[in-house]
């Protein structure tokens, strides 16, 4: 009895040392070779690369919400539409439309639906444009955002995070520009949510290090 209560102790001294290794770098996620900037100042970044027609992104939204309730208040999150392939492009043109009209709280969950019923008809800004005419936006204002310089200025800048972050698959999430990781690498999605917090504090606590360097 007292050998099997000594080994329960151990096990239980133990425990949080295998939760604490239970994600492994270069595994459940990667370091980032060259590390992108972040756009949240002083809090750490998580970003998520998305697309609209991807149906992993769109069963992935509901989760991710609900784990932003309890984002800690040291963190910021940001999302990046992919870009990898032509259509995935106008998607996030699209996404940037949305933003420059204010209209995001109503056409961004409405178009992610929309983009897993009917993709065929959300490939081109004609089709973009009809949809977004169903929830009362203008079509002038719509063309006129769709192609303005802060629109595709917004679009490059995209590009250029995807080609830095090598994205070829979606969804995919960065801590603080530099760790990557997703719910398929994590070993799914509540998985990812944890690691996160993790990669989080992981994150901030290289900050304090290296703002305590002289």
């Amino acid at each position: 009895m007292r050998r099997l209560m000594g080994g329960c102790l151990a096990m239980l001294m133990l425990f949080p040392v295998l939760a604490r290794a239970e994600f492994t770098e270069g595994r459940q996620y990667m370091q980032v070779p060259f590390p992108t900037p972040v756009e949240t100042g002083n809090k750490v970044e998580v970003r998520e690369i998305f697309w609209y027609g991807c149906s992993h992104c769109y069963v992935l939204e509901p989760g991710l919400m609900r784990w932003l309730k309890k984002l800690p208040a040291n963190a910021q999150f940001v999302r990046t539409p992919a870009t990898a392939a032509p259509h995935w492009a106008i998607h996030a043109q699209a996404y940037y439309t949305f933003e420059a009209l204010g209209a995001m709280e109503k056409l961004h969950g409405a178009f992610f639906k929309a983009a897993q019923e009917q993709p065929d008809a959300l490939n081109d800004e004609k089709g973009i444009a009809d949809f977004v005419a169903r929830y009362g936006i203008d079509r002038k204002k719509f063309t006129e955002a769709f192609n303005s310089f802060g629109v595709r200025l917004k679009l490059e800048k995209a590009k250029q995070v995807n080609q830095d972050l090598n994205i070829n698959s979606v969804p995919t999430l960065v801590v603080d520009g530099k760790y990557l990781t997703s719910a398929a690498m994590a070993g799914g999605e509540e998985a990812m949510f944890k690691l996160l917090d993790q990669l989080i504090s992981k994150a901030a606590k290289e900050r304090k290090t290296k703002a305590a360097k002289p």
